[in-house]
């Protein structure tokens, strides 16, 4: 008897940082590593003048890779296991209160609505893929970064999960569980994202930098502001599935950022630094 042809299966990608959480995810676990003793000061001014320049000048491909380089060097000789431990045990206290509750309220329109949803994000797998368990979402992308025979952090990057490269991964997981891009939706703040956004026949800019709302006003894209991060409360959100797969775990280097920026709000310097 032949079996009819499968239905092509439709997505929602997820960008994770300013999108589905109100603030970057490695600066968010900034201060816990500081207090796990990751990081000293000289790691910390050096990853917290990547996050000006960030800040200030916006993103682009070569200020994100110096900002990749500085992360991986400041993370050689981590353990894979004890950071994952880490994010993991801080989870619902430091990323919970970032959540937007629209995030989460499309995520579920678009699994009630049968389609696959996705978190993709230049963020480490050891940040992405706990959250994305912990928000039930069926697949996750991230960076993954190396690491050697003692599983510790070589400085290197296995794959960076930014750019066209988000668009790789997502035409594996096209080939893999026949999705229907042109039907398949997609969610970024930032111009980096313009490849993923090109990607499926439903983009959507959220709180989009000044490059990106440009180009999605230009292009008659969707435009959407979330603006009400709020805690997860138990049972609000689906079962985690068991299948989250990964790309991704670089730089949890640059949280040291966000170290010094939590250091200082508490305690401000002297000389106070610009922003």
């Amino acid at each position: 008897m032949v079996q009819p042809a499968q239905e092509p299966v439709e997505a929602a990608f997820f960008d994770l940082d300013k999108t589905v959480i109100a603030k970057a995810a490695m600066l968010a676990f900034g201060p816990r590593l500081q207090q796990e003793g990751l990081l000293n000061r000289w790691l910390v001014v050096r990853a917290l003048w990547g996050q000006i320049v960030f800040r200030y000048l916006g993103a682009d491909e070569g200020r994100m890779q110096k900002m990749r380089e500085t992360a991986l060097r400041i993370a050689v000789g981590w353990d894979k296991e004890r950071i994952s431990a880490l994010v993991d045990n801080a989870l619902t206290e430091v990323i919970d209160p970032l959540v937007y509750a629209e995030a989460l309220e499309l995520m579920e329109s678009h699994r009630d609505a049968g389609r696959r949803v996705y978190l993709v994000s230049a963020s480490p797998e050891e940040i992405v893929l706990p959250l994305a368990r912990h928000l039930g979402v069926d697949d996750a992308i991230a960076t993954r970064a190396r690491v050697d025979a003692d599983g510790c952090y070589t400085g290197e990057v296995e794959f960076y999960s930014a750019g066209v490269h988000k668009v790789e991964a997502i035409e594996r997981e096209q080939a893999l569980h026949d999705l229907d891009l042109e039907h398949s939706f997609a969610y970024s703040d930032s111009i980096t994202d313009l490849p993923m956004l090109e990607t499926v026949g439903h983009p959507v800019a959220v709180n989009p930098d000044r490059a990106l709302l440009k180009e999605a006003e230009a292009r008659g894209w969707e435009i959407r502001t979330f603006e009400n991060p709020r805690p997860l409360r138990e049972g609000s959100i689906a079962a985690p599935k068991p299948a989250v797969v990964g790309a991704g775990a670089l730089g949890l280097g640059l949280a040291a950022g966000g170290a010094l920026l939590w250091r200082t709000r508490k305690a401000p310097p002297k000389r106070r630094w610009p922003f």
